[in-house]
């Protein structure tokens, strides 16, 4: 297959083009110039390479960070999804489109229940609703144009390579920083919240396998079914270091709003792919230590 990937040069974007070539897939990867905000310039480009799937990663991603600047949330996420989806209809052939969105659209439950794709969408976040707003896109660019859009509602997801304030990863830089300072405190936010958590190379292959089988118009969860609260993950992560670590709580570590648990039901993506996640989280832990351990010191 030829694909085209939008955010191709992020953490999960890397690791989709590794697993892609793997594959022996040929895959294109625009640099930062092609900006899914620009439609002419997204439009031209898809045109240009004719491709067989296009997996739409480009987003900004931070939950977190979509309070301080939520137009911008939803300028990058759903207006760039309109742009990208008008761009794949606009080809001589349209190609599959993999919508990447997030588990974040579920919100909270009031039961604290695996999630199936099944449930209402409720989004507390500025991020979670931009990525609502993609969806409906590509449902709409599905039903109304044809376009063949299967959507992707990834759970959390880490490995090696994952940058920023995404809690795995900035968790593993303190403690390595903590590490290279024989021990001592590790700033933490809210440790109470339970996550489900995938390998980030686990989740790549869900998404090709999606391209391969999934069903146009349909949403598949992506995701381990098992959560783990942030302060169980803090205390494994820490047992890999050489010293010891406190935890301090850091007010600005906190969110405005926190979905307590979000644990996910991936029935679907395995009877329609046969995916299963193969990378135990204790192996990706110790990656990701490994890979900040290898930057800082």
């Amino acid at each position: 297959m030829l694909a085209y990937l939008t955010g191709g040069t992020g953490f999960v974007g890397e690791w989709l083009l590794r697993h892609l070539f793997e594959a022996g897939d040929t895959a294109l990867a625009p640099g930062p110039e092609v900006d899914v905000t620009d439609p002419a310039l997204i439009a031209a480009d898809l045109r240009s390479a004719q491709p067989d799937v296009v997996y739409h990663l480009a987003a900004l991603t931070h939950v977190g960070q979509s309070w301080r600047d939520p137009v911008e949330t939803f300028r990058v996420n759903a207006m760039g999804t309109l742009n990208l989806l008008e761009a794949a209809a606009s080809c001589d052939v349209p190609p599959v489109v993999v919508l990447v969105s997030s588990a974040e659209v579920y919100g909270p439950t009031p039961d604290a229940v695996a999630l199936d794709e099944h449930c209402e969408l409720r989004p507390v976040t500025p991020y979670a609703a931009s990525k609502v707003a993609a969806e409906f896109l590509g449902l709409q660019a599905f039903l109304g144009r044809g376009v063949r859009v299967v959507r992707a509602r990834p759970f959390n997801h880490v490995g090696p390579g994952q940058v920023g304030d995404f809690v795995v990863a900035a968790l593993a830089r303190r403690m390595v920083e903590a590490e290279l300072n024989k021990g001592g405190p590790v700033r933490v936010g809210n440790l109470e919240a339970s996550r489900d958590f995938t390998d980030v190379r686990d989740v790549v292959r869900a998404y090709r396998l999606l391209a391969l089988d999934g069903v146009a118009g349909e949403a598949y969860n992506v995701c381990s079914g098992q959560a783990i609260a942030i302060a169980a993950l803090a205390e494994q992560m820490a047992g890999l270091l050489s010293c010891e670590v406190t935890f301090v709580q850091d007010p600005e570590l906190f969110r405005p709003v926190e979905v307590p648990v979000l644990v996910g039901d991936a029935s679907k993506l395995v009877a329609a792919t046969g995916w299963h996640p193969s990378i135990e989280l204790a192996t990706t832990l110790s990656d990701v230590i490994d890979y900040w351990r290898g930057r800082l010191c």
